[in-house]
């Protein structure tokens, strides 16, 4: 008869014994229940509080052309949007577009990480907010005249025509960006779900005095101390920087942006800083809006600002 062989030693399949004890195997089996249990509950804490993190879309953090263009979608899209990106990044220097730009900015000058930063007026969903009811047109817009407007202000220079390659190849780029993003139609104002949000007025009137000491400090080594840019950074004033038809030109909303946006990679502006650093900006000329439309924007009204600090 075979050896009897008792429940804590049983052969190995090449003949030796391999000792497990009930008690060993007993601290193992609770041990894999604790990890399930903690498991379980952290994915029901999580699912209560909102906090589970979406899926990465590498498309939206690309940092290279390399990266990006493997979500492309194939043929002449793919080609449109590939150029469109593009022209957001070489705005003011490719062929398609450098006679339409009137100053050394390109798109990405705002739209940060060619319009990918999340907060500082991101592409991300703006396509979805199109067509929109604009104030400044006073008139339904398209996502082209969006774009084209940006070039008569901000860039201070000529409008596209609607249907060119250079508007369609853009506004592809920010369809491709905006996708999956519901459609959200706003009848007061086109408005994506990345919108930058304006801040609230600060407790102290902003300061041009308080912010020349900070743009000396914080700004001036990329944007030049006469605000003429540099390699690093663009022009904020003078004949070179944007119109006072731009979006930027009000306070409320250069503050916003800085806050966002500025110092670049290491944003730590409070809200009274942003709006010193803006009405220091904005106090200095430049260039004058040619176009005909109003050069007044419903997000920018102007705050009042004083040239010594507050008392």
């Amino acid at each position: 008869m075979p050896e009897s062989v008792d429940s804590d030693t049983q052969p190995d399949p090449i003949g030796h014994p391999s000792i497990v004890s009930n008690e060993c195997l007993s601290i193992v089996l609770a041990a894999v229940g604790l990890v399930i249990s903690l498991a379980a509950a952290w994915t029901a804490f999580d699912n209560e509080i909102g906090v589970r993190s979406p899926p990465i879309d590498v498309r939206l953090v690309a940092t290279d052309a390399s990266a990006a263009e493997k979500d492309y979608p194939p043929g002449q899209l793919g080609e449109a949007i590939r150029l469109g990106e593009t022209l957001v990044n070489e705005t003011n220097k490719h062929p398609l577009t450098k006679s339409l730009v009137g100053n050394s900015l390109s798109c990405t000058s705002c739209h940060l990480d060619a319009g990918r930063h999340p907060e500082a007026a991101s592409f991300i969903g703006v396509a979805a907010a199109y067509p929109a009811y604009s104030p400044r047109e006073k008139s339904v817009i398209t996502l082209e005249d969006r774009i084209a407007n940006c070039f008569i202000r901000s860039q201070n220079g000529s409008r596209p025509k609607n249907g060119s390659e250079a508007l369609v190849a853009i506004a592809a780029y920010i369809t491709w960006l905006s996708e999956g993003t519901p459609i959200r139609m706003n009848p007061a104002k086109p408005l994506g779900p990345n919108h930058m949000v304006i801040l609230a007025e600060p407790k102290q009137r902003p300061s041009i005095e308080r912010g020349q000491t900070l743009y000396e400090d914080r700004c001036a080594f990329c944007h030049g101390d006469n605000g003429s840019g540099s390699d690093d950074g663009p022009p904020v004033w003078g004949d070179d920087s944007f119109n006072d038809g731009a979006g930027l030109t009000g306070i409320p909303k250069m503050a916003s942006w800085l806050k966002v946006a500025m110092p670049l990679d290491d944003t730590d502006l409070t809200d009274q800083e942003s709006f010193d650093i803006a009405a220091y900006v904005n106090s200095h000329d430049r260039p004058k809006f040619r176009g005909t439309q109003p050069n007044n924007d419903a997000n920018n009204t102007r705050n009042p600002t004083t040239n010594e600090a507050d008392k």
